[in-house]
């Protein structure tokens, strides 16, 4: 995790991988990596860079994750109800929880919870465990949350 001085921004590294191309001369490296960037208050993005070192494609990868932030709907310092993200085999199950409990989840959901300013939140993953898929399934539960009012209005009813 490393803070930036513009903005303060939250940056984690999530996954760094390595792709050979065997040339005549040998193997050619390239590496890719996948960033989560968050403000840790309520806002938050993925990036992916690609370079043929891996400083470069960290900072390529937060600088698509800078462009790519969403807002999410938060309550104190967790979600408003509990949701389910999918993205391929990755399914994710995010409840919330009471204050305290502090961030029950594995590396790549936690870095995206904690990078978004979730500070209490008990989470599930199942199916696949590759990282980029649970941080992709994570956004997609997370751009689910809808606060109380927001459902009222969308289902034009009082809820109370």
């Amino acid at each position: 995790m490393s803070e930036n001085q513009q903005g303060q921004l939250i940056d984690k590294v999530i996954k760094i991988r390595r792709c050979a191309a065997v040339v005549k001369g040998g193997r050619r490296f390239s590496f890719t990596a996948m960033v989560v960037v968050g403000d840790g208050q309520s806002k938050v993005g993925w990036g992916y860079g690609k370079a043929n070192e891996v400083p470069p494609s960290v900072e390529k990868a937060v600088k698509d994750g800078t462009r790519n932030m969403v807002p999410v709907h938060l309550e104190k310092t967790t979600i408003p109800h509990t949701v389910k993200g999918r993205f391929g085999a990755a399914q994710v199950v995010l409840v919330p929880a009471s204050p305290g409990t502090g961030v029950i989840a594995g590396a790549a959901v936690r870095a995206v919870c904690e990078a978004c300013g979730i500070r209490d939140i008990l989470t599930k993953s199942y199916g696949s465990t590759n990282p980029i898929n649970l941080v992709k399934a994570t956004m997609d539960a997370l751009a689910q949350l809808r606060s109380m009012s927001e459902v009222e209005r969308l289902r034009g009813v009082s809820l109370s």
